[in-house]
């Protein structure tokens, strides 16, 4: 029980899994690098509603990133629109696939969508627009994140370290996958 917690420890709540013995467990003992991230973000994000705008916003600035990357032209002309948003995808799956397979799995099936519907959305509205949405997208989602983490009376995780920026959206993918009881 989270109420229970002696207040400035690095404990972190959250419902029992096969193979933990229903107990806690501080940061430092969590065996995979992947718990350990874990840890440390949800550490930073206990509040409700906090936590629920980061289900929305995460993904969205994730998408803002891809879309943003994709309106970059590429430097040698056989390269098409989208060619660094696909090299900066790769390279944030193998991060994710490293930690987890089965986030790995999740992560790459996202970045697929979001492939595809940047494509998509360069084909309907073009570049130009879909640049500009993608700005618009990642400001307000920015915005809900701040306000969110003013409900939490914590600064955000990605200010201590940057490689929680990747951390994210791996958490919001676990959370996805804890609802439907999977293994990650």
């Amino acid at each position: 029980n989270p109420a229970n917690l002696q207040p400035g420890m690095a404990w972190l709540y959250c419902r029992p899994r096969p193979g933990y013995a229903g107990h806690m467990q501080t940061s430092t003992q969590l065996a995979r690098p992947i718990d350990r991230y874990f840890a440390s973000y949800s550490d930073d994000h206990r509040n409700v509603v906090n936590q629920r705008i980061h289900v929305v916003a995460v993904p969205a600035i994730l998408w803002s990133v891809v879309a943003l990357l994709w309106c970059v032209p590429p430097l040698i002309t056989w390269f098409q629109y989208g060619i660094w948003s696909a090299f900066a995808m790769f390279s944030a799956w193998c991060f994710y696939n490293k930690l987890s397979r089965p986030l790995g799995i999740g992560m790459l099936i996202q970045f697929f969508v979001f492939g595809c519907l940047c494509r998509l959305l360069e084909a309907e509205i073009g570049l130009h627009n879909l640049r500009s949405l993608a700005i618009g997208v990642f400001v307000v989602a920015w915005i809900a994140q701040f306000i969110g983490h003013k409900f939490e009376g914590r600064k955000p995780s990605f200010l201590t370290d940057l490689t929680y920026l990747l951390i994210g959206p791996a958490w919001v993918m676990a959370k996805a996958y804890r609802k439907l009881d999977w293994r990650y």
